[in-house]
């Protein structure tokens, strides 16, 4: 069975992320694919214009929640230099779900488990934040990755801690301190971790793409929607 068939058929048992949970009525997709000519109006290089444009189709939609994001790809990833490659390419495909969410809002364990690693991935529109959890399910290990989480969300972590489905977590960070991105959480399924600790690409090339689709499955098991 592939992890994502597995994550499937325990998805009604998974804790929600958030309180109150994300639904179809309570979110709003937010579109940053470079197929949205929104896109072509926005200065990536200004986080509060981000942040305003975020917010406002929230509030406009008269919703709780943003999201979106899974397999998007994005032009956003050209206003930072860490997701340059060889040549003019870009790692521009995003690998997990955003959750846009005001700054504090808590985050909770959907699922029993240990702390693989954290890190403050501080450059810039890096992660911030990080933490890494590691799971098992019917014996097959996996990973969830938490990013652009407040520093508060690092105290008294170690490698190895419990930590219990329904538990506060941790809680999403607001800028600079997120890696200067408009509050949300990046929340990516790992399947093999390789010898990383405290990061994850979240965003691979095109030509990569392949190979990460099935390293890190849709995260949208998690999600009611």
């Amino acid at each position: 069975m592939t992890l994502e068939n597995l994550l499937k058929k325990h998805r009604k048992s998974f804790h929600p992320l958030f309180e109150p949970d994300l639904t179809r009525e309570n979110t709003s997709m937010i579109d940053f694919s470079i197929d949205n000519p929104e896109m072509k109006k926005l200065d990536f290089s200004n986080v509060e214009n981000l942040n305003s444009y975020v917010f406002e189709n929230i509030q406009h939609s008269n919703k709780t929640y943003g999201y979106g994001g899974y397999l998007e790809d994005r032009e956003i990833y050209r206003r930072s230099p860490l997701f340059s490659v060889a040549g003019d390419e870009v790692r521009s495909i995003h690998l997990g779900i955003d959750v846009w969410a005001q700054a504090g809002q808590k985050i909770y364990c959907p699922l029993d488990g240990q702390v693989h690693s954290f890190a403050n991935n501080d450059n810039y529109g890096d992660y911030g934040p990080t933490i890494i959890l590691q799971h098992q399910l019917e014996g097959t290990g996996f990973y969830t990755l938490f990013g652009h989480l407040d520093s508060d969300s690092l105290y008294n972590l170690f490698e190895g801690k419990k930590v219990k489905k329904g538990e506060v977590l941790c809680r999403i960070g607001n800028f600079p301190v997120n890696g200067d991105w408009p509050p949300h959480l990046h929340f990516q399924i790992i399947a093999d971790m390789g010898e990383m600790k405290g990061d994850y690409p979240g965003v691979c090339s095109i030509k990569e793409k392949e190979k990460y689709v099935t390293i890190c499955p849709n995260p949208i098991v998690f999600f009611n929607l």
